[in-house]
């Protein structure tokens, strides 16, 4: 693929993300190449868009995958930052193509909400200590 096509690929990718940003409440924080960092105000909204999103880009023939954290963050600047985002980030690099993976805290807060998920087991997150359980989104 040359880069006029990754370009138009990579533009019909930000658009589509950013339909179900707004779809589902999102707000877009920043982006990195093709990836992006969001912020939502639940994190059920937060699972079904980033589920949204993997489902949605694979007629485009990609696969991408997301990771989901919830806790304090900090806003310097216009930026969010804390050890939340870090976590996110951890949990989103362990994520499997066409996987969304969660933090136990997101999986506990989201109960009674119809939404299940597959243990994954326990995982050390570079920088972060103790282990960590994260579960994939089932069937996501």
């Amino acid at each position: 693929m040359g880069d006029r096509q990754w370009r138009e690929l990579l533009q019909q990718h930000h658009a589509f993300v950013r339909r179900q940003l707004v779809r589902f409440s999102g707000r877009e924080i920043d982006t990195a190449g093709d990836g992006f960092f969001a912020s939502f105000d639940g994190p059920a909204r937060a699972i079904r868009c980033a589920s949204a999103i993997v489902d949605g880009v694979r007629p485009l023939g990609l696969e991408v995958r997301a990771g989901l954290h919830t806790g304090e963050c900090e806003v310097v600047d216009g930026k969010v930052g804390g050890i939340a985002v870090h976590i996110g980030a951890r949990v989103a690099s362990l994520a499997s193509e066409g996987e969304v993976l969660v933090s136990s805290t997101v999986k506990d807060l989201v109960a009674g909400s119809g939404l299940m998920f597959d243990d994954r087991g326990e995982h050390e997150l570079k920088g972060l200590p103790g282990a960590w359980r994260l579960y994939a989104l089932a069937g996501g």
